[in-house]
Formats: C-alpha cells, structure tokens, sequence
C-alpha cells in the first residue's frame, strides 16, 4: 500500500539511505534538509537515478525553532495526510554549541525541534490507517539535565547528544501514551555506523549506515505497528528491548515534558 512519509535530516546518512528504499514501493516521500541546494540536489540524483518522481522537500534548519514551526505550517498546508514520520535529524559536533536563544544546540536539533514539528503536524498523522513515528534515539542515553534543556548549564559535546537522546526516548514513551492511535517508537539504528555524524565524532565506524537504514524502513513499513507502540528497539542487538531506567521513572518524564512545554509554548 502506498504511503506518504516524512524523514527529516534525509540529505545523507541513513535518511538519504532510507528514502532510497522506500522509493521501491513508489511511496510518496518527503524529504527534509537544512541547505536548499543540497536538498534539491538530492531530490533530483533520487528522481534520476530511481525514476521515482513523488518526491517533494521541505527546508529548515532545526537549530531555529522558527524554522521548525514554519516548516510544519507548510506540511500542514501542502500534505493532506501523513502516514509516517520519521524523526531522523541530528547533530553531535558544530561549530556552534548555542542556538539564537541559547539553548545546547543538539538539545534543540536532536529533541527539541522532532517534538515541535510532531505536535504541529500529528493532525496529518491521525488522518491515517496506521500512522507511524520513528524516533532516532542512541545507544548513547544519559539522565537529563534541565539545566541543559534550559541552557543553564554546559556540558561536552557528548554528554549534552547522550542527553538530547534520552529526552527524545523519554518522550518517544509518553507520546505512545498520550497518542496511542500512532504508533511511537524511539530507535537505535545502530552504534558507530559509517556516517558522516559518526565520523566526525569519533573518527571512526563499526558497521555500514545500511544497517540503520535497514531497520528505519522495516520499522515504517514492515513491523505491525501495534508491535512497536511505545517500545525502544536497539538495533545493536537486533531487538526490542530496555533502554535508560529515566526513561520508565515517571515523575522524570513529567517533569521533562511540563518543561518542554513551557519552553515550546504548546500542551501535551
């Protein structure tokens, strides 16, 4: 059955990876990048070399929280239904560690925007059969400060990407919850996979970025979605299974969510 996907941060890495398998089932993609150029580049190599033609793309850079909100005001007036979305935009290095307003720059790209554009444009997902949200999380998960969510507080780069990932499994879980018609699961695609993010970072790779992208499409359009509501699949060990014990404490998931909430300005 054809569907109307959404994968943000899809100009390369296991988003571009992913879109490219997707088109097999000539689904209509949608895809998300930061450059306008690079985003329409790759929409064109993917149009030539695939022939898939249902292909459109949406700009934003996920550091700016107005960007994100004008992006989902966008989708809102262009996309009419949403079967699947794909949260899959991230950053761990930049030569920037602030946003405008302040905040670590991968609390806002890796957790921050994913929830603003979720909660913008989850009406299109609930017009579908059988609505599905991946959430790209990490084996790297650390208890979240608020102080760092607040930007409070400083912390290296890979504490505060441990953070912005267990915030957005922690979410992952109470949108499961809270929205339990779409089906909600955080993922680990996989640890050191050969991306440019990984390189950068560690300077080196364990497995192919096939690998997650592998995963990202059975996810969306393999596994029964009532399978996956609400669970973390780590695709280290090829399962579902357990993640951060923050992740089930729910006096730590409230307080995280009321104060994102109050950060973006929007309810549950």
């Amino acid at each position: 059955m054809k569907k109307s996907i959404l994968i943000t941060g899809s100009t390369d890495g296991i988003g571009k990876l992913a879109a490219l398998k997707m088109v097999q089932g000539d689904h209509q993609l949608y895809l998300h990048g930061r450059n306008p150029d690079k985003l329409n580049a790759v929409i064109a190599e993917i149009r030539k070399e695939t022939g898939h033609q249902n292909i459109e793309g949406f700009v934003a850079d996920f550091s700016d929280l107005n960007a994100v909100q004008k992006m989902a005001d966008e989708i809102n007036a262009k996309v009419t239904t949403l079967d699947v979305l794909i949260n899959n935009a991230g950053v761990f290095k930049s030569p920037k560690t602030l946003n405008r307003d302040g905040i670590d720059i991968r609390m806002v790209v890796n957790y921050l925007a994913p929830y603003l554009l979720t909660y913008s444009i989850k009406d299109k997902l609930k017009k579908s059969k059988e609505p599905r949200i991946i959430n790209l999380s990490s084996a790297a998960q650390s208890s979240v400060s608020i102080g760092l969510l607040e930007g409070k507080v400083k912390v290296s780069d890979q504490e505060a990407y441990a953070q912005s990932k267990l915030a957005l499994l922690m979410w992952s879980f109470h949108l499961a919850l809270q929205e339990p018609q779409i089906a909600t699961v955080a993922l680990n695609p996989g640890s050191l996979l050969n991306t440019n993010m990984a390189r950068e970072a560690y300077g080196k790779f364990w497995s192919s970025a096939e690998k997650g992208a592998n995963i990202i499409y059975d996810l969306a359009l393999v596994t029964n979605a009532n399978e996956m509501n609400g669970k973390y699949f780590d695709n280290d060990r090829g399962e579902f299974g357990n993640a951060h014990p923050d992740a089930y404490d729910a006096s730590l998931v409230d307080a995280l969510i009321e104060k994102t909430n109050g950060i973006l300005k929007v309810g549950n």
